[in-house]
């Protein structure tokens, strides 16, 4: 029977997920150079457009159906064109049809995530070509291993491996993956000595922002209810990004004398991505210590991208990566006592040693597979229709060379 309650909240909270695919485009277009705003938005749209049919025809199957190949995929043919969801109900009263659009929204953000670390130097049928192969070989298969019933990381230890939003799934996968990809293509033409500062400030506030109210859909939503875990989940939310946000003004205040709206906006996302995974398993005291801690990491983190010098273009290792990390890892030891003794479990002899294993046996096998893979498919997509853009090319800017458009209508901007 369809639970009318659970399923408005479902419906709204697949609603804010899309909402942040825009947001991110709106954040990663004001963050790049004049020429190229257009063609990087692109990259977040495209992957509504490819993502969200290979979710309907194939992704759905291939990610929540049971075991296949030693588990290393899921498959159930009925859920091809999604085809059996058609008279199914979930047990907490929720259409499957729901379900399974609220989870594509999950699947078309994260390939999205991989373009800021290679932004301004990739071309566009290169970019559509590896989203497609990505999704399929490496986001389904990460997907059923952390969320399907009979998955690797689900069953892994005796409470399995803790992701409730996506701290492995989407954002250390996302990370690893453009940090690969941005050394794998190396850096954009100039870099680091030739400007590349944002062009607009105002959309990286304004795409911040609609990721902060997105990832109440995004998070809260992971419950699959609407209820006090529900409420638990948006409550830490805005706790860690409040807290991510403050750190790096703090930050910025000690070290450079000023905070910025570019180290505001940083903040918010870095307290976001580390709350993800642990959402459902914090209470406020541990939402306030992840989003500190993952602020300080992620500055750290890029801080050292700028004295090696690889051109992870727009941060995503630096924020995504290693704010994934933070959480996946750190949630362990802020668990809230209620979670250790809820029924069904409370396990004899189960605690912080244990679970800790567990997470570092989840990131470092995510870690691995996104990184292999990623490299495999880059090479693969470079060798044959082409990844990186040519010289000529990326100094002329993605805008006019690949799509024939000016984002601002000012041809002799950069």
């Amino acid at each position: 029977m369809v639970d009318s309650g659970i399923t408005a909240w479902m419906l709204v909270s697949t609603t804010l997920v899309l909402l942040m695919v825009p947001g991110l485009a709106i954040f990663y277009g004001g963050l790049v150079r004049t020429k190229n705003v257009l063609g990087t938005m692109m990259h977040s749209f495209a992957s509504m457009a490819v993502v969200g049919v290979i979710w309907a025809v194939v992704g759905y199957a291939l990610s929540f159906g049971p075991n296949v190949l030693g588990g290393i995929i899921g498959w159930n043919k009925d859920f091809v064109l999604l085809r059996g969801l058609e008279d199914s109900i979930m047990p907490a009263g929720v259409p499957e049809y729901v379900f399974a659009m609220f989870q594509g929204k999950f699947a078309i953000i994260t390939p999205a995530l991989i373009a800021g670390a290679i932004a301004e130097r990739v071309t566009f049928k290169g970019w559509v070509t590896f989203i497609a192969l990505w999704i399929i070989l490496v986001y389904a298969p990460l997907c059923h291993w952390v969320w399907a019933s009979d998955g690797y990381f689900y069953n892994l230890g005796a409470k399995g491996a803790i992701d409730f939003a996506g701290g492995t799934v989407v954002h250390i996968s996302s990370g690893v993956s453009g940090l690969v990809l941005a050394l794998y293509l190396g850096r954009r033409w100039g870099y680091p000595k030739l400007s590349t500062s944002p062009n607009n400030l105002t959309m990286v506030l304004l795409g911040a922002g609609l990721l902060w109210v997105g990832w109440f859909g995004f998070n809260a939503g992971s419950a699959i209810a609407s209820n006090l875990d529900t409420a638990r989940a948006l409550t830490v939310t805005q706790v860690a990004a409040a807290t991510g946000a403050l750190t790096w003004l703090i930050i910025e205040a000690i070290m450079h004398g000023r905070p910025t709206s570019l180290g505001l906006a940083s903040g918010i996302l870095a307290g976001l991505v580390a709350i993800t995974p642990a959402a459902g398993v914090v209470a406020v005291p541990g939402a306030l210590c992840l989003g500190a801690l993952a602020s300080v990491g992620c500055y750290i983190m890029i801080m050292l991208k700028n004295r090696f010098g690889y051109d992870d273009s727009l941060d995503a290792f630096g924020v995504h990566g290693t704010g994934g990390i933070i959480g996946a890892i750190g949630l362990v030891f802020f668990i809230r006592h209620s979670w250790w003794v809820d029924a069904g479990t409370k396990v004899a002899g189960w605690g912080i040693a244990q679970q800790l294993r567990v997470q570092l046996t989840a990131v470092g096998a995510t870690i691995a597979f996104a990184a292999t893979m990623t490299i495999l498919l880059g090479f693969l997509v470079e060798k044959t229709v082409g990844f990186r853009l040519k010289e000529a090319d990326e100094k002329s800017g993605m805008d006019h060379v690949l799509h024939g458009e000016h984002g601002y209508g000012l041809s002799n901007l950069n």
